[in-house]
């Protein structure tokens, strides 16, 4: 069964449809994590401009994936999907570490769309203590229900900021005196990593890892030791291993 945007049932249970109402939504600032739109012109055009000023992103769906995703109701060419969680800003990642009197731990997935894989890096980055993860805005799972549910829960507990330029998120938490650590084979063991100052571990996309500018703006590499004959994992589980590196390495100095 087709399913290329990523989307279960359950996110349609949370979708805004038609021209007028999903206007009103962009003007009312509600919290939408995608709009789908088959066409353009006249007020298409207008959804348009008003999601790229907020940062939503609009992507291309057949006018049969509309109806479904409308369960049969009159969709106009758009349907919106409201992010079921409220986005942060890095500022508010920074601040709770702050808060806690700990050196900030900060998870940035570079590109994650598989939202299966955002739920389960959401559900690891709380289990193993971070602060919160940060997130593209473009060529990204968002807070949508299969996020949720993947995450266990754990998406209800975890700050996760949206944003719209990676890179320059990324200075932010430099400026603030945050090491970040990029995940590509080029790097060094993981193991012999020192992860016990301000941190932020980079997860690269499922396909193609960090991108080149990304990779540019880490202050280190780090990889996985790989044995077999398989030479990478998933991008959910390679996060968990790296997270709870960074975990035992804490809890060896505070012990």
């Amino acid at each position: 069964m087709e399913n290329k945007n990523n989307l279960t049932k359950n996110d349609f249970e949370n979708i805004i449809c038609g021209r007028n109402p999903v206007i009103e939504a962009l003007k009312s600032d509600a919290n939408l994590d995608t709009i789908y739109m088959n066409g353009d012109g006249g007020s298409l055009n207008l959804i348009r401009r008003l999601a790229k000023e907020k940062g939503i992103p609009v992507k291309a769906a057949q006018d049969i994936k509309l109806s479904k995703m409308s369960g049969g109701a009159s969709h106009q060419g758009v349907v919106a999907v409201g992010a079921c969680g409220e986005y942060v800003d890095v500022e508010d990642i920074l601040a709770i570490s702050a808060e806690k009197g700990t050196k900030p731990f900060i998870i940035i997935c570079d590109e994650i769309e598989d939202p299966h894989n955002l739920g389960a890096i959401i559900r690891t980055a709380e289990t193993s203590g971070a602060d919160g993860v940060i997130i593209p805005k473009r060529r990204s799972a968002g807070l949508n229900a299969t996020v949720f549910k993947t995450s266990a829960g754990a998406a209800s507990y975890v700050p996760v900021a949206r944003v719209s330029n990676l890179a320059s998120a990324i200075d932010k938490l430099k400026d603030n005196g945050v090491w970040i650590y990029g995940t590509d084979a080029s790097g060094s063991d993981y193991t012999q990593t020192d992860f016990t100052g301000s941190c932020a571990i980079v997860i690269g996309s499922e396909g193609f890892g960090i991108s080149h500018l990304i990779q540019k703006k880490c202050d280190f590499m780090i990889k996985l030791p790989m044995m077999g004959k398989i030479n990478s994992l998933n991008a959910s589980v390679a996060g968990g291993i790296f997270m709870y590196e960074v975990l035992r390495q804490r809890n060896s100095m505070s012990g």
